[in-house]
């Protein structure tokens, strides 16, 4: 009996070695976490698959011109323990949405806690 725990300890400990480098991609390095930026916009697609949750609006930006954002949420999993569902946004939907901006620029984004679908605050769970 005392193998098989052992054999069973020594498992679990070489799975969870074996994964920690499987979490160095959700770095936020990418992101610049000292900004916030308010997107407004129509949904253009939403995306509930893994690895990671994504939302897709169509936004004006300052200059009138628009702007394809891309905004990155969670795994399935994570979002589900929130509240989201795959139904959560549809094609059409007005939005405003805090995101965690790209360094780089880019219409790329991270979401943060605020979001309003059709004048709708939605609360995502803790």
């Amino acid at each position: 009996m005392r193998i098989k725990a052992g054999a069973l300890a020594l498992l679990v400990a070489g799975f969870l070695a074996a994964s920690l480098p499987l979490l160095a991609h959700h770095g936020a390095t990418s992101y610049d976490t000292s900004k916030t930026v308010t997107v407004k916009g129509t949904v253009t697609q939403y995306v509930w698959s893994n690895p990671h949750v994504l939302l897709k609006v169509d936004a004006k930006d300052d200059s009138g011109n628009t702007q394809h954002w891309v905004i990155e949420a969670q795994s399935v999993t994570v979002q589900a323990g929130k509240g989201w569902t795959f139904t959560s946004f549809k094609p059409g939907d007005q939005v405003e949405v805090d995101v965690t901006p790209a360094k780089s620029g880019q219409p790329i984004g991270e979401f943060r806690t605020h979001i309003v679908i059709n004048g709708q605050e939605f609360k995502p769970q803790s």
